[in-house]
């Protein structure tokens, strides 16, 4: 195999139409889809439905779901009725189980006799902040579940390949621009530390979703961790209408990803079963440099397909100026290699968006580029609607000031004087050019094949700990398994034992920590970003990005509660 000077390999799609990819011609692979029904998932219906003489699916839909007409064309051609939810349907190479996905029999149910399972559902912010209980059930326990089910199918954990997808925010914030004018750290890379947004649940269930597909005993997974997916649908960019969007600081650097490649990428995976250097990794997936832009530049393009300038609808000081997260990716061309997928750039998804405005719309915008007053009126009003969320809603930035809600005033700003001292009015239109950055260093050799004793206790020193040693046997993982030996090198996918800073001890094979950016479980959700990083030179490079190293007060655990169902609370204070 030609390898790229990165370490992917160039891959070869030359298998003939109708051959499996495991090598028996002739007999469609069976695919299980969890989350058909969102933004990516419905994508992912599609592109395998275009692959139809290859692939069988069998999709578990959830009773309640609305989202399930997205679903309706594809399903009628399979001769489904939605009408009927509940039991299984069967139709012309798609079957349907009806059910939850937090429930064990149902997931086992919708993998049985499954060649691939393809996970795309998520419980996401902003819903994943008014109900974080039902994000750790979807994020976390329901991939348990998942997990389980393949490991019960017959020689599952070997057979089946498992597509799990993390997210951009298991990383967290990563600023244009350093603490005191120091290089930005706004490029990433997978292998990067954990360091989920202080009160991000949604963060810190995907980050043990993951944890759960690493730690597996399957042979055949990856993690694609997903960038900001960008709907190539007016209507459904349009429904993001939330307060979480004041959260992203406008000098945010994204590199975006359409909801139509997200998909193309998870369905391509399945032609890589016999790429070993494929599995048993995380890949950061971005639209690469044609889908890299800043947040202030992306309102200003989103508003101004509607004809309207966006700095006369917004202003500064409604968004936060620390604490999300987005980033570039240093990596997503390895991604990019694999997967083949980056079709769009930032022009294409604007013409999409434009061909599927609504009629009503594209009149209004129409008017607006012609008639002055139109547009001002408009500006007007959008910007009366969202000043009313800006100011009143719970999960807004400028209503934590104004309601002097210390704990997120100091983790989204740095206190109230670095609120205060962003300038009134409009959003400025002033261009983000992108500045210097540094790499983050993982604290190993990345280029050894093998890992010596001494790598991993270089390692866990870097992360504030120890590396306690192995716990399981050699090779216990399969043919998959990069192994060890008796000269003193220990297996990638090889148990070990390791202590934190805090004294916590916990297990986790190297490729979860070094390759995946994984540590300590218990350390994650105590907020207790400014003590961790003092003792974690590791960490402490995303954290010291953006706190003083004298921020050492941790946040309160129950800081996360004041925003419980405040979109509920939102529509009824509406409704009056």
């Amino acid at each position: 195999m030609q390898v790229l000077g990165d370490g992917a390999p160039a891959v070869r799609r030359d298998r003939p139409p109708g051959a499996r990819s495991d090598g028996r011609s002739g007999v469609k692979e069976r695919v299980t889809l969890f989350g058909a029904s969102g933004t990516m998932g419905s994508q992912v219906f599609e592109e395998l439905r275009r692959r139809a003489e290859r692939y069988d699916l069998t999709l578990l839909l959830l009773p309640g779901d609305a989202r399930v007409m997205r679903l309706a064309r594809g399903l009628r051609e399979a001769g489904i009725d939605t009408s009927r939810r509940a039991g299984i349907a069967e139709g012309r190479g798609v079957r349907v189980v009806w059910g939850d996905a937090t429930d064990a029999a149902t997931v086992r149910e919708a993998v049985r006799g499954a060649d691939w399972v393809l996970n795309t559902m998520a419980y996401i912010s902003p819903q994943a902040d008014y109900r974080p209980e039902v994000a750790w059930a979807v994020n976390d326990l329901a991939v348990g579940n998942v997990l389980a089910a393949i490991c019960d199918e017959p020689d599952g954990a070997r057979r089946i390949g498992y597509v799990h997808t993390g997210s951009v925010a298991q990383t967290g914030n990563r600023p244009a621009t350093g603490r005191a004018g120091a290089p930005g750290t706004y490029v990433g890379r997978v292998g990067d530390p954990m360091n989920p947004s202080v009160y991000d649940e949604y963060a810190l269930s995907k980050i043990a979703g993951e944890r759960r597909v690493m730690e597996s005993p399957l042979e055949r997974w990856v993690s694609l961790r997903m960038s900001f997916i960008m709907p190539t649908d007016h209507a459904d960019l349009m429904g993001l209408f939330d307060p979480i969007a004041f959260h992203m600081p406008l000098d945010t650097r994204m590199e975006n990803v359409t909801d139509r490649d997200a998909g193309l990428a998870m369905a391509n995976c399945l032609e890589l079963r016999h790429e070993r250097t494929f599995w048993r990794r995380a890949y950061n997936v971005g639209g690469g440099q044609g889908m890299r832009t800043t947040a202030r530049a992306y309102l200003g393009a989103a508003y101004g397909l509607m004809g309207l300038d966006v700095g006369r609808c917004m202003e500064e000081n409604w968004f936060g100026l620390r604490n999300f997260h987005l980033q570039y990716y240093d990596d997503s061309d390895v991604t990019e290699r694999y997967l083949r997928y980056q079709r769009d750039d930032l022009a294409s998804h604007a013409a999409a968006l434009r061909a599927s405005m609504a009629p009503g719309m594209k009149l209004l915008a129409w008017l607006c580029a012609r008639l002055p007053a139109v547009r001002r009126l408009s500006e007007r009003m959008v910007h009366d609607r969202f000043e009313r969320l800006a100011r009143g809603h719970a999960n807004s930035p400028r209503r934590w000031y104004l309601t002097r809600n210390d704990a997120r005033v100091r983790a989204f700003f740095g206190g109230y004087a670095a609120y205060e001292a962003i300038p009134a009015g409009g959003l400025s239109d002033s261009i983000d050019d992108d500045g210097p950055w540094t790499r983050f260093d993982h604290g190993y050799p990345e280029g050894v094949e093998d890992l010596a004793r001494d790598d991993l206790r270089l390692a866990a020193a870097f992360r504030g700990g120890e590396w306690l040693g192995a716990v399981g046997g050699v090779g216990e993982e399969g043919a998959l398994d990069e192994g060890a030996d008796g000269e003193g090198l220990v297996g990638w996918h090889e148990r070990c034992a390791w202590r934190c800073g805090s004294d916590h001890e916990f297990e986790a094979r190297p490729s979860t920590v070094l390759r995946g950016g994984h540590w300590c479980p218990r350390c994650l959700g105590t907020w207790d970003g400014g003590r961790r990083a003092a003792l974690e030179p590791f960490f402490a490079q995303a954290w010291y990005a953006d706190h003083d190293p004298d921020e050492l007060e941790p946040y309160p655990a129950d800081g996360a509660e004041d925003v419980a169902n405040a979109d509920v609370a939102w529509r009824a204070r509406g409704a009056r």
